[in-house]
């Protein structure tokens, strides 16, 4: 089992940047595959981007260019480095644990309470 925690969520202006942390316990964090999602007031969470334990990453198409994930496996943690960020990338940002590495809510088992993040105009 894995829990998860994330931190480095906060306000900031448009066109700022912010680093997400999440840090594992419990089990082996090298073997899992992670992830981060977002969900806004009122949407449905959305994925943001996925990395396993090689460093091999999937990214959400509308993110590509301004979302970077990367992993410390002798930390176990796994960051979040956004950039050039806008209003609507307001929302909560979840760090997630699974078997594969997949866009998709349903395949990650282990989900952190999340980490508010909001941009101001």
């Amino acid at each position: 089992q894995v829990q998860l925690v994330e931190s480095g969520g906060g306000l900031v202006q448009a066109g700022g940047s912010l680093r997400l942390s999440c840090a594992a316990y419990g089990s082996t964090f090298s073997s899992y595959f992670l992830g981060w999602f977002r969900q806004a007031p009122g949407k449905e969470r959305e994925f943001v981007a996925a990395i396993d334990w090689s460093g091999a990453k999937i990214l959400g198409e509308s993110l590509k260019g301004r979302f970077t994930i990367s992993r410390d496996n002798a930390k176990n943690t796994v960051y979040l480095q956004m950039i050039s960020l806008t209003p609507e990338d307001t929302a909560v940002y979840y760090c997630a644990a699974g078997e594969r590495m997949s866009p998709l809510v349903a395949h990650y088992d282990y989900w952190g309470q999340g980490t508010q993040v909001t941009v101001s105009a």
